[in-house]
């Protein structure tokens, strides 16, 4: 695909923020809960507001959701953009964002960094690896890990089966995709099979596309099962904390 000469493509980080965190056992959105002093999206949005070269960055809520303007009441500004149309799954949460997106001017060439609101221990650098490395790649790419433990597959709870790790990755995100290819292809995946739509380089994928492979940090992990909470919230202490997001008192 090709979007001509002369355009210079901006890049915007989108976060989709509508999930209920069931797996994760908080008792309400993860996203919400509290992580060394702060909710945890914070962080998130710390690191992204970190990266000059995101001119902004889209939180994608549930409609009706309060408590992100209570918990984060300095978030929106000129860099901090929120949209309050997520949608049942992550992937109808990230197409809506990508449209609220295109209404604010973002143009199809641009880059869109899609980024889990759950992986609060992203770092700066990290992401500016990401984007020196797509920066001049025709169809985009994402943060991953080569798999490096040995891979089970399960029946009735035994083993069934060892699968070969050999170049095999663990996907991570950001995931940086320019908003006209992504849209399209979130869309047409969403349509035909959006059981398997589980981030955005599937469906990007689907389309024929090979996108590029960015090595990760095994720190860049989601929160997802319990236990993760109290990992997080470890690392998170070894950090200095900015003030720019801290919440209300």
């Amino acid at each position: 695909m090709s979007y001509g000469l002369g355009l210079l493509p901006r890049c915007y980080a989108l976060v989709p923020c509508a999930g209920v965190g069931l797996r994760a056992g908080a008792g309400g959105p993860k996203q919400y809960e509290s992580l060394a002093g702060r909710p945890l999206v914070a962080h998130t949005l710390q690191a992204l507001a970190e990266v000059p070269r995101l001119a902004a960055t889209l939180v994608v809520l549930a409609p009706g959701d309060g408590r992100f303007s209570t918990l984060l009441p300095h978030f929106e500004g000129e860099r901090g953009w929120v949209a309050d149309v997520g949608g049942d799954s992550r992937a109808q949460t990230v197409l809506a964002g990508l449209a609220a997106l295109r209404e604010r001017g973002v143009a199809p060439h641009d880059w869109v960094l899609v980024h889990d609101a759950a992986r609060c221990l992203v770092r700066p650098e990290w992401i500016d690896r990401l984007i020196d490395a797509c920066t001049d790649d025709e169809v985009g790419g994402l943060l991953a890990m080569p798999v490096a433990d040995t891979l089970k597959t399960e029946a009735d709870g035994r083993v069934d089966g060892t699968l070969s790790r050999q170049g095999k990755w663990v996907a991570q995100t950001p995931q940086m995709f320019r908003l006209g290819l992504l849209e399209p292809a979130l869309a047409l995946a969403l349509a035909e099979a959006p059981q398997d739509i589980t981030d955005e380089s599937s469906a990007i994928e689907r389309l024929g596309h090979a996108p590029r492979l960015v090595p990760g940090e095994i720190e860049n992990l989601k929160i997802t099962w319990p236990a993760d909470f109290a990992l997080a919230e470890r690392l998170l202490r070894t950090r200095t904390p900015s003030p720019a997001l801290e919440p209300s008192a």
